[in-house]
């Protein structure tokens, strides 16, 4: 079955091109177009689309108005915002993400004109991925954008990297070189999902996550209001550091740390090269780029350029491992809601050095990839929900 898609936004040229791109990908159609925010409200309840995708400014009623209005009507769908790539367009998007907007994606006519094809490719990846959110097999998100063997391949090259990097040695490590391409692996088979049987049995408060030296949280899709709930609930004296990885573009990581800095009772801020970590500190991996932690300073934040062949800018992985490497078992590792499987080789990584790792639950995720493929992998000291995590942050950890 196609997945149907509502398009709105006020420019003609915008709903024309993204219309064309859109009936043209595999099991996509869009069964109608809206130029205004009201005019989007009236539709759904008579189209019932899968999709919505929704500009900002609007005449009648704005994005976010519309988002709000149609997540609290008997028809809530899932809407994926198009953003500038600004500072203003990022804090605009952050206020659609908590309205109830399941993701977004940055509006760019200059690479619409230019390159539909990479356009189409990334639009209707992202459609597919939130329309799977919207049923209860999630697992469709893994087997059509799971990571391919040569994707892994090169994460697994840079986490090695960022191992020999966060030694201690305080010199950038040099990017890597593009590898010569290989051939395109086959599609990667959904995993099984993962049942209630398989969550981890509840255990007894671990008494060891007192003694935890570093919080790393990895998340993508649905991930700022996740992190928003946990770093909420924690009190201003939290005494571990946190670090943080959230895939975002580069101008969107500065404006969510502000966001973050100015409802929480800790210190958030986008995390700068040479920053130490301190307790009750949660520093976010700025976009575009990847962040490690070496030994200097009981913990010193690098910032470097990414490795070509990582999709991921930040990568969940690259910061985990270098975790690992600096701060061995004495970490607490957490995976929330994201496509895809980013984390599960740095969480693989902490275990080997005896670190616990907490997977946000199927029922609380927007995506449940990243946390399923930690879990299905044996990973998982404890699966829970999100209000879980901030409850034990408070009494285990802090």
């Amino acid at each position: 079955m196609s997945v149907k898609v509502l398009v709105v936004d006020d420019s003609g040229f915008f709903r024309r091109r993204i219309s064309d791109i859109l009936n043209a990908a595999r099991n996509i159609e869009v069964v109608g177009t809206a130029e205004n925010g009201q005019q989007a409200v009236e539709m759904v309840p008579k189209l019932k689309p899968d999709v919505i995708t929704m500009d900002f400014e609007m005449p009648v009623m704005d994005g976010i108005t519309a988002v709000r209005t149609i997540m609290q009507s008997s028809n809530p769908t899932p809407v994926i915002m198009c953003s500038s790539l600004t500072f203003d367009g990022a804090r605009v998007t952050l206020d659609a993400l908590e309205a109830g907007a399941v993701d977004f994606l940055p509006k760019n006519f200059e690479d619409i004109s230019k390159d539909p094809g990479k356009v189409q490719k990334i639009l209707a990846e992202k459609i597919r991925e939130v329309a799977g959110s919207k049923s209860s097999n999630s697992l469709l998100n893994v087997k059509m954008t799971g990571d391919k063997k040569a994707d892994m391949k090169a994460k697994r090259e840079a986490i090695r990297a960022a191992l020999a990097a966060s030694k201690g040695d305080s010199s950038p490590a040099p990017a890597a070189k593009p590898s010569a391409p290989e051939r395109p692996a086959a599609p990667a088979s959904a995993p099984k999902p993962a049942t209630s049987a398989a969550k981890p049995e509840r255990r007894r408060p671990n008494p060891g996550l007192k003694n935890s030296k570093l919080v790393a949280i990895g998340t993508s899709t649905g991930g700022p209001v996740a992190l928003q709930s946990i770093l909420k609930a924690l009190p201003a004296n939290f005494s571990k550091p946190i670090v943080m990885v959230q895939h975002m573009p580069a101008n969107f990581t500065a404006a969510f740390a502000e966001r973050l800095n100015q409802i929480c009772s800790i210190t958030v801020k986008e995390a700068k090269d040479g920053d130490t970590l301190k307790p009750g500190v949660a520093l976010l991996a700025p976009g575009g780029k990847q962040m490690m932690i070496d030994r200097k300073n009981g913990g010193t934040i690098r910032i470097l350029e990414s490795d070509p062949r990582l999709n991921y800018k930040p990568c969940v992985d690259v910061t985990f491992g270098s975790a690992a490497n600096v701060f061995g078992g004495d970490v607490l590792g957490i995976i929330l809601t994201g496509m895809g499987a980013d984390g599960k080789d740095g969480s693989a990584l902490l275990k080997q050095k005896g670190a616990n790792i907490w997977a946000q639950d199927q029922e609380s995720c927007v995506i449940y990839g990243m946390p399923m493929a930690v879990a299905n992998a044996g990973l998982a000291d404890d699966v829970m929900n999100i209000q879980q995590i901030s409850r034990r942050l408070v009494e285990e950890v802090s």
